[in-house]
């Protein structure tokens, strides 16, 4: 890790209660799925910790939401890192693999008895997290995880073409592939809430929720720098703004914490303006509480992903 890359949060560090009791449920889930982890071994996995990030970033949430928010880290982990072999310099097939999953979201993928075991694991995922929900969070869930699936053959043609992309085509892409949208989406799902769609997109909260997706982009460039450099990914940060300034991968570093710690700060500054739109927009009770907890989840996603990112195994601590 690079020195000082670390953030400074005024959100206390929150963890869940449950979190001992999902560490069972979760590995039988991983053994139901064993050909999701791909050459990862089962010591490599535990130095993660994926319990311990769930627990962080879904604090409130009943044990079994728990272990669902734990099964989802690590499916994003393993189905990213399929990618990290030759495989991710396909873009042709990464585009088949994604185009095959996101067809599971909409009734039209494989049938079971043709599924790949990754297939088999999202099918379980995408099943579960529907389970409670609108109409409406279902589409809108939908098409955050078609983002997520088809910006990965992007990044692959990237990988083959060795340039660095410029600071807007690396937002526009590292904003599909970080996947933040779902797993924001999941803050409803996972705390038996749904967010008054004009509060939602209200254009406060849409600005909050790309400074919170952003945020642990960002970092986890810093974090993850030297694996990446090492099996020759372009989309990082670091790399860019290297590109952009000059200068060491130290020196860069630091730069792409100061940005962050300035969104930091402009998601409280917009945070403290929410129960004045709640006021403005008329909401019921509910309204108002749920608009209260959503704000509240994407702190906590903030603030837990940094505090397991800074210590976990998965980047070489």
């Amino acid at each position: 890790m690079f020195h000082a890359a670390l953030l400074d949060l005024p959100f206390p560090p929150r963890t869940n209660p449950h979190r001992e009791h999902v560490a069972h449920p979760h590995q039988e889930w991983l053994r139901r799925h064993e050909g999701l982890a791909g050459a990862i071994g089962g010591a490599a996995y535990g130095r993660w910790d994926v319990p311990r990030l769930a627990a962080f970033t879904s604090p409130d949430c009943a044990t079994d939401d728990l272990a669902l928010a734990a099964d989802l880290l690590s499916f994003y982990f393993f189905f990213d890192d399929r990618f990290d072999s030759d495989l991710g310099r396909a873009p042709a097939r990464v585009a088949e693999i994604c185009t095959r999953m996101t067809a599971l979201l909409y009734g039209e993928g494989p049938a079971p008895d043709a599924r790949t075991p990754v297939e088999h694991a999202f099918a379980d995922l995408w099943e579960r997290s529907l389970r409670g929900m609108s109409a409406r969070w279902r589409a809108r869930s939908a098409y955050n995880w078609e983002w997520y699936f088809a910006c990965h053959p992007a990044e692959a043609a990237g990988r083959l073409s060795g340039r660095f992309p410029d600071r807007e085509g690396y937002l526009a892409l590292r904003r599909g592939t970080a996947a933040m949208e779902t797993l924001f989406d999941m803050v409803e799902r996972l705390n038996g809430f749904e967010l008054p769609q004009e509060v939602l997109h209200h254009p406060v909260l849409r600005r909050m929720r790309q400074l919170a997706a952003d945020i642990p982009s960002f970092t986890n460039d810093v974090h993850s720098y030297a694996q990446e450099l090492a099996r020759g990914d372009v989309a990082n940060m670091v790399m860019i703004v290297r590109e952009e300034r000059g200068g060491t991968p130290e020196e860069a570093a630091v730069e792409v914490m100061r940005e962050a710690q300035a969104m930091v700060d402009r998601f409280v500054e917009l945070s403290a303006q929410v129960p004045e739109i709640c006021d403005l927009l008329g909401l019921t009770p509910a309204g108002r509480e749920a608009a209260r907890r959503y704000v509240d989840g994407l702190a906590a996603w903030i603030a837990g992903y940094h505090r397991w990112e800074i210590a976990t195994g998965r980047y070489g601590h």
